[in-house]
């Protein structure tokens, strides 16, 4: 069976869709005003927001409430006749930016029994960040026992010569739009596209079949075709309910329960409109030289034994350094109160800096009372708190993304916060559902 398939796309019958879609519950975890706006905005009307809990939700008095409301709220939407129901579908989407920068999608179901998340798996289809294991639960309340499922998950795909999706553009005259709105607080325009031409829906399974190469990385490895973006742990919680599923079932009722399929937006990590952006660290509340030192210890144990520190006074010596340094070291730059510094891991292990400086972070943060660490995503901020006394700013380049793939085949997932797609009004929105029970 393929991986990825058309779906029964549900999608509800209201004049008001800009109040309809909401962002992804993981953005704006410490921003409830936003989730106060957003509800004031809904207000009166059918909304995804009455059928999602947002993280920033969570640990408060308002979670069991929602958590209540909310496949209450599924089943009335559902009795009421609030959906359209496409069957076997695609649905083609173009997301505009506030930059005019365009993202292409398509949206369908991937086969939970493809995925794996637990760390060097070798699936079709793998997680990209490690998975927290404590996260899941309270979205597995939410799941488990739903009528319904809305996906804020976006899986990539590496098609450099854009086979897939993008062609699809090119072929919607007689194709029905679905959708075509401004999205509300700032994210943008969105327009979709029905596809249930089965010639449109061949061509996409046959150009994706076409991308599994097993040599494609250099590797004898099993081939990965899709990875994820973004969602990880929304996925990881429709993979733990279906196992919960699947375990009541004949082999037989497996085959075809909608509890096995994860609706999910695809996306080419080679559009132009996506942008990996990097999240940089900034450590707190250490003694900075006897950290720097535990570092540097660390860094070289888990790196062929070789790694330097050093500080410069000025930035053209800075630069000169980083030039200098050995062909396939990774250089990072250090902030502290005393100015500025590089990092240079000449034999690095991992395939990118944030792997080589997060894997000796995280044991010398465990051995060091007191310390904490945040992901930060613009520099001038990490220039700012990393300047400030007992604190150390850690800035990352950019990952490219013709690196993403082959990192995660060699790597595995890689460390948390490596990358961002974007800026958090950026992210996916709640816009199409489906069944996940018979």
């Amino acid at each position: 069976m393929n991986a990825f398939l058309p779906a029964d796309i549900l999608m509800p019958k209201t004049d008001h869709m800009e109040k309809w879609a909401v962002i992804a519950c993981d953005q704006f975890t410490s921003d409830q005003a936003y989730w106060d706006r957003v509800r004031k905005n809904a207000e009166g009307a059918v909304s995804t927001i009455n059928l999602i809990l947002p993280e920033a939700e969570l640990g408060t008095e308002k979670e069991a409430k929602h958590t209540a409301e909310i496949n209450a709220t599924m089943k009335k939407y559902m009795e009421d006749g609030v959906f359209t129901v496409y069957p076997n579908s695609f649905v083609y989407v173009e997301r505009t930016l506030e930059n005019g920068s365009v993202r292409e999608g398509l949206v369908g179901m991937v086969d939970l029994d493809a995925y794996d998340y637990t760390p060097g798996a070798t699936s079709a289809i793998r997680a990209t960040e490690r998975t927290v294991p404590e996260r899941i639960p309270p979205r597995l309340k939410i799941r488990d026992g739903a009528l319904l499922e809305l996906p804020h998950i976006l899986v990539l795909i590496d098609d450099e010569k854009k086979t897939v999706i993008e062609p699809l553009a090119e072929k919607l005259q007689n194709t029905e739009k679905l959708y075509d709105f401004d999205l509300m607080q700032n994210g943008g325009h969105i327009e979709g596209w029905f596809v249930n031409n089965e010639g449109m829906i061949e061509d996409v399974i046959s150009a994706l079949n076409a991308l599994v190469d097993p040599n494609k990385y250099g590797t004898e490895m099993p081939p990965l075709l899709f990875a994820m973006g973004d969602g990880n742990h929304s996925f990881a919680t429709a993979k733990a309910n279906w196992e919960k599923v699947k375990a009541t079932l004949t082999p037989e009722e497996q085959a075809d329960h909608p509890a096995r399929f994860a609706l999910v937006e695809l996306e080419n990590v080679h559009d132009d409109g996506i942008v990996f952006e990097p999240i940089h660290r900034v450590v707190f509340n250490v003694h900075v030289p006897a950290f720097l030192e535990a570092l540097k210890a660390k860094l070289a144990e888990q790196n062929n034994g070789e790694c330097e520190i050093n500080f410069y006074d000025c930035e053209c010596c800075m630069e000169k350094a980083e030039k200098a340094a050995p062909e396939g070291a990774h250089v990072i730059p250090v902030i502290t109160e005393n100015g500025k510094g590089l990092i240079v891991v000449a034999k690095p292990n991992a395939q990118l800096e944030v792997g080589t400086l997060q894997n000796a972070l995280d044991v010398v943060l465990k051995a060091t009372e007191g310390a904490t660490i945040d992901y930060i995503h613009g520099a001038d901020v990490v220039n700012d708190l990393g300047s400030k006394h007992g604190n150390i700013g850690f800035l990352l380049p950019p990952m490219e993304k013709s690196a993403f793939f082959r990192t995660v085949v060699f790597d595995g997932a890689l460390p948390r916060k490596t990358f961002s797609m974007g800026e958090a009004h950026e992210k996916r929105y709640y816009l199409e559902c489906r069944k996940i029970c018979k």
